[in-house]
């Protein structure tokens, strides 16, 4: 679907990827309110209104007056919390919350482009505490994502050092394109929201994924791919991912040795079980 493996002769390339309602099917950042509540960083009334928000999100998008909306209330939201308690809670719940969510199709095509030489960017307006482990867990290659100012007593101060939202995520990519020498022509790129755009048209191949009304405008007027991913499947349910074109020649040479051993066992343990 995506074409052969990367020349390597030529410049680099990569595939951008949004994560809210792209990758995952939920919004990263109010799907982890609960696990806030239980460790004591918000109270019952701040997990129902962050219910409400990931309502909202999923029920249709949202526009820019709405996410700003919701980064003014995150960012007060946040202020005096612990930085390294919300690492914890994230890394304590992470596969419980975000493994069940991960649609299959996205991580299929993050496969596809491993598989093709290509590196993997995930870049998304949730912060970066929630947004670096979900990429490890990815097997993303990079990271962007929106950073808070921490204070010297090592909590938020509920400023924004750098918020990842619109044209500021096409000027990071374009500034990893500059750093790591990817060819933006080449490259490509999938969201869902409309406030993406700048994002999708910094890459010569974008793609939309279960856009909202005014990105599937835009995707039709400009003939871009529309995909439906509604899959959500834990990835240990998947099947192992393929190996990249660096590592195929070693993986191929002990590929029998492998299988004829993974036979024996098998067989031994079937002999033991009768």
């Amino acid at each position: 679907m995506l074409g052969l493996v990367e020349n390597h002769s030529l410049p680099r390339t990569a595939a951008f990827f949004d994560l809210d309602k792209t990758v995952i099917a939920k919004s990263s950042t109010l799907t982890f309110s609960k696990s806030f509540y239980q460790g004591g960083l918000i109270n019952r009334r701040a997990v129902l209104r962050t219910a409400y928000a990931q309502f909202v999100f999923l029920a249709g998008g949202a526009d820019h007056d709405q996410m700003e909306r919701m980064r003014e209330y995150l960012s007060a939201l946040c202020r005096g919390w612990n930085v390294q308690q919300v690492k914890e809670i994230v890394a304590e719940t992470l596969h419980d919350l975000i493994d069940p969510i991960i649609y299959d199709e996205a991580a299929s095509l993050i496969e596809e482009h491993h598989t093709a030489g290509r590196d993997v960017v995930i870049v998304s307006t949730s912060g970066a505490e929630v947004v670096e482990p979900i990429g490890e867990l990815l097997g993303a290659d990079r990271v962007v994502a929106t950073r808070m100012v921490v204070g010297d007593d090592g909590c938020f101060t509920g400023e924004v050092e750098y918020y990842a939202y619109g044209p500021t995520k096409a000027e990071a990519i374009k500034e990893l394109a500059r750093t790591e020498g990817y060819d933006l022509d080449r490259c490509y790129a999938y969201s869902d929201s409309a406030t993406d755009l700048p994002m999708l048209q910094s890459v010569g191949h974008p793609f939309v994924v279960n856009p909202d009304r005014a990105l599937r405008r835009e995707a039709t007027t400009r003939a871009w791919p529309i995909l439906d991913f509604h899959r959500p499947v834990r990835l240990k349910q998947r099947l192992p991912a393929p190996p990249r074109p660096a590592v195929v020649a070693a993986a191929a040479v002990g590929a029998a040795a492998a299988t004829a051993g993974l036979v024996w066992f098998a067989s031994r343990r079937r002999a033991t079980a009768s």
